[in-house]
């Protein structure tokens, strides 16, 4: 029978260790299958060979982004970035040359490079005419260096200019360019506008599967490359066709079947390489080195399709040799062993005795801080890369560090019943570092579950360019998903309304990829965290008697057992009162 009110007290604790030991050591395989290095197929260069283009942009070290209309980059940074590429590829890719990219033909010339020279054009009329008359020059200036001009990327895309606009442009380039020209857009938008070949020297067009309105699964996506690059050599018959981009992000939100990861960067890159040279495609890789300041613009997926790391210019997989996603355990196993530590010696003080009396309740605070500081560790490494902006880290900092802080406060507990978010909050701020860790994990709670809320139907209204945050809620989930469902206990209104918000968006975000494990794995992390806090729960019956309902009895003061100090009460020393001994719950 469903009714909303829980049992009043039922032992929390041997579901908490349960479901920690088990969280832990799924977190703990999955890590170590990280560090397994996956084998590696495809990419067979011969000596002297080089991949034959890469797209190259200077905007990756920190602060720098082409939005900034006062930056300039120095020539130095783009001698030491092509200086980089030179052993990896023959040819770079420029979109613009703003921003200091005009002197990106000299140093190539003198580095043996070629270069496909980019013009960019966007909604502003007066800068268009600008950037085309300078890429016109520099490309007639470096004819021995550029092999074409690209007179637009993806505009017809963006729809900042119209197909007929696009055309007089290009007769305008051609016009007056030494080089051929062309222009660049993704496959579908050169079907539809298929009556810019006769405007172009040649077609360059972008194949993604990454970025397909159905995501391309990395064991598809060559297949679904070079059945695309032929039908566009059919289509365009008598034109030469170039791959302007393809490659695979290593990191972010995956979509559908397509998983950004290094190893499957590697893999993409090396098998296109390999059939590339074999069929003779003409082909430019997205892109040479990480761009962070695309986090912004497309999410943490954004800022990772490089070849090179953004800090030090170094590979992120070797051509050759077998490729893993991690280096190595030492962090996350840290990680655990440091939460596993900082929980028992909170949970220790002042209660040596009577910890060690309640085995489920040693066990769930040991598997609690392990799992916790493992998710800390993981957490950690996901922000570094994902976090894009002062906004990002201040926000979800909060919610990261009120799921370090629940961990602690479940270290202190005593299983006393939690109270409304409210009202504890209003506790904590008269108690301050005296507070009792209910009262703390109370109040933590609404937080959490506000911020879920938000997180939540962010993702379900503009899903495409944010990240599952799993991790972030995960910690939390674990702790009140078991909390909430063996005692139950009085919830704000406030509260319940954020947890039936997370429940709704949880099961709208998974329904549109019901196979994506990153969306399964958020509505499970969500639901865990908020199905108890909608105030339904299972009535069971004992001997013929329902069991007491929310607010009829087993409510207990939750003075004792403070984060911030040791409050000693009747009975041993570091005991709570009561007529046993024994801690409630246990």
């Amino acid at each position: 029978m469903i009714e909303a009110l829980p049992p009043a007290r039922r032992s929390p604790w041997a579901a908490l260790a349960f479901v920690h030991f088990f969280g832990l050591a799924a977190l703990l395989l999955w890590v170590y299958g990280e560090t397994r290095p996956a084998p590696m197929h495809g990419l067979q260069l011969a000596a002297g060979e080089k991949l034959r283009c890469v797209s190259y942009a200077p905007f990756h070290r920190p602060g720098q982004t082409p939005f900034d209309g006062t930056l300039r980059i120095s020539r130095r940074q783009i001698e030491e970035d092509l200086k980089a590429l030179s052993a990896l590829t023959a040819c770079v890719r420029l979109y613009a040359t703003d921003a200091g990219l005009d002197q990106a033909p000299a140093v190539a010339r003198e580095l043996g490079l070629e270069v496909l020279l980019g013009a960019w054009i966007g909604h502003d009329r007066e800068k268009n005419a600008i950037e085309l008359e300078r890429a016109i020059a520099l490309a007639n200036e470096y004819r021995d260096v550029v092999r074409a001009l690209i007179v637009g990327n993806e505009v017809l895309l963006r729809r900042e200019r119209t197909p007929d606009e696009m055309r007089a442009l290009l007769a305008s380039a051609r016009a007056a360019s030494a080089v051929p020209v062309t222009y660049a857009d993704v496959w579908e938008f050169w079907l539809k506008h298929g009556e810019l070949a006769d405007a172009v020297d040649f077609v360059t067009v972008h194949i993604l599967p990454f970025w397909e309105d159905e995501p391309v699964d990395i064991a598809h996506a060559l297949a679904h490359v070079a059945d695309i690059r032929a039908r566009m050599g059919t289509h365009f018959s008598g034109k030469p066709v170039l791959i302007g981009e393809t490659g695979w992000p290593s990191a972010g939100r995956q979509r559908g079947a397509s998983l950004p990861s290094r190893v499957n960067q590697a893999r993409y890159v090396r098998e296109f390489v390999y059939r590339a040279h074999a069929e003779g495609w003409d082909y430019n890789l997205i892109e040479a080195i990480d761009q962070p300041w695309k986090r912004a613009l497309e999410g943490t997926v954004g800022g990772y399709w490089g070849m090179l790391d953004a800090d030090d210019l170094r590979p992120k997989f070797p051509l050759d040799g077998a490729v893993a996603e991690r280096d190595g355990m030492a962090r996350p196993l840290g990680g655990a062993a440091a939460g596993a530590a900082l929980a028992l010696v909170l949970a220790f003080a002042g209660r040596v005795r009577a910890l060690l009396r309640a085995p489920w309740r040693l066990a769930a605070v040991t598997f609690a801080g392990a799992t916790s500081g493992l998710i800390a560790v993981l957490h950690a490494e996901h922000a570094i890369l994902a976090y894009a902006n002062f906004i990002d880290w201040g926000a979800l900092g909060a919610v990261a560090l009120a799921a370090v802080l629940a961990g602690a406060a479940l270290a202190r507990w005593q299983g006393e019943a939690l109270r409304p978010a409210d009202e504890a909050w209003r506790r904590v701020r008269t108690a301050g570092f005296a507070a009792s860790a209910a009262d703390v994990l109370s109040a933590l709670r609404g937080f959490v579950l506000f911020a879920a809320a938000v997180a939540a139907l962010l993702l379900l209204v503009t899903s495409r360019y944010r990240d599952f945050a799993s991790l972030l809620y995960l910690t939390p989930a674990m702790i009140y998903g078991i909390v909430g469902w063996r005692q139950g206990g009085p919830l704000s209104l406030p509260e319940r309304i954020c947890a039936m918000l997370i429940v709704t968006c949880a099961i709208g975000r998974w329904l549109p990829e019901p196979a994506n494990p990153q969306a399964i794995g958020w509505s499970v992390t969500l639901l865990a965290l908020a199905l108890p806090a909608t105030g339904w729960r299972i009535v069971r019956r004992r001997e013929g008697r329902t069991m007491p309902q929310q607010g009829e009895q087993g409510e207990q003061d939750a003075d004792g057992g403070g984060v911030g100090a040791v409050q000693r009460q009747p009975g041993h020393a570091g005991e709570p009162a009561g007529p046993s001994k024994t801690p409630p719950g246990e």
